[in-house]
């Protein structure tokens, strides 16, 4: 969708209350309305003023924009150019069930923004990776990481206490859960598979598996994943596989996402490759 100059994207789950959008607006007013759920926007250009909680805030590129679920406010362009944002809205049942994963079966108290707009690089970068894997179709395995990552950095701010970290388990545990979860997925790589499943193959938590796997192999599931399909596509490319067939064959989305991956860890595209 698109009118005199903005332009907006929309995303939305399937099977979770989560959505995310990219936008760029000029002229458009939202009038005052609420969301029912966490609504979290990253300022990318420009500057976008609002009424919330009975005073005038502005959000500025870099800055977020913090909304509690069932909280009142409008919004409208700051500058005569407009403004681009990326806002990604996530249920309280999907906050709950993360925080409750990564505190071994205690969630606690949902967290509540103090402030409608924060500058806060970290909870920036949290929202921006899980918009970017969101909006761009990433693999169910890099979703539910990122989604993990951005509560969990959204909880740490909005937090009233503490958060309470699950149970750490002992070093013979943690290789047990890793080797387990790296098993299937040597096994289903090509495949979707997502957080949920590789934990119940670990026999843990995806939270506690997440820190387990990177701390046994130096790498995050879905970057194991990733390695593993790129490593077979090379070897179908030397068997004289064409690239379309490889990126087919090895679980990529399409051929310009395993050309983009293939480029970025080899240095070269896999038809350079192909013909050396």
């Amino acid at each position: 969708m698109a009118t005199a100059g903005s332009w907006v994207r929309y995303w939305r789950d399937e099977d979770r209350p989560v959505e995310a959008m990219h936008a760029h607006f000029r002229d458009h007013v939202y009038p005052p309305h609420a969301h029912d759920t966490y609504s979290l926007g990253i300022t990318d250009a420009g500057a976008q003023r609002f009424r919330c909680r009975g005073a005038a805030h502005t959000s500025g590129a870099g800055m977020v924009m913090a909304f509690n679920p069932d909280e009142v406010h409008d919004g409208r362009a700051a500058a005569e150019l407009g403004y681009r944002y990326r806002i990604v809205h996530l249920g309280p049942s999907v906050v709950r069930a993360v925080l409750t994963d990564a505190g071994d079966g205690r969630a606690g108290a949902l967290p509540l923004f103090a402030l409608p707009v924060l500058t806060d690089p970290a909870l920036a970068v949290a929202l921006t990776r899980l918009h970017a894997a969101l909006a761009g179709g990433a693999d169910p395995l890099v979703r539910d990481e990122r989604l993990t990552a951005a509560v969990l950095a959204m909880a740490r701010r909005g937090a009233s206490s503490a958060l309470r970290a699950g149970r750490t388990p002992s070093d013979g545990m943690r290789q047990q859960a890793a080797r387990r979860a790296r098993a299937l997925l040597d096994e289903a790589y090509p495949e979707p598979v997502s957080g949920e499943r590789l934990a119940e193959a670990a026999g843990c938590s995806r939270f506690a598996l997440y820190r387990a796997f990177r701390a046994e192999f130096g790498l995050a599931p879905s970057d194991y994943q990733r390695q593993l399909r790129l490593r077979r596509a090379r070897s179908l490319l030397m068997s004289g596989t064409a690239p379309a067939a490889a990126a087919a064959a090895t679980g990529f989305a399409d051929q310009a996402h395993f050309t983009r991956w293939f480029h970025r860890v080899y240095g070269i595209t896999p038809g350079t490759f192909s013909r050396a």
